[in-house]
């Protein structure tokens, strides 16, 4: 059972996940085969100052 794990900043809509879900599953299928039922996708939101790249906190970088 293939699982998709994907990181992100918090704020996209119940819909935009939604999509993304639908649209991360048909992909794994198409490349890679196999039924939709058993690909698993996680999402994880992170608050902006949970993250850093390159020693910068990406509040910092990108305030809202």
């Amino acid at each position: 059972m293939p699982i998709i794990r994907v990181e992100m900043f918090k704020g996209r809509s119940r819909e935009q996940k939604r999509a993304l879900v639908r649209e991360l599953t048909e992909a794994f299928v198409r490349a890679a085969g196999g039924q939709a039922e058993a690909v698993t996708v996680v999402l994880e939101d992170v608050a902006k100052e949970d993250w850093a790249v390159g020693g910068a906190l990406m509040a910092d970088k990108y305030p809202d």
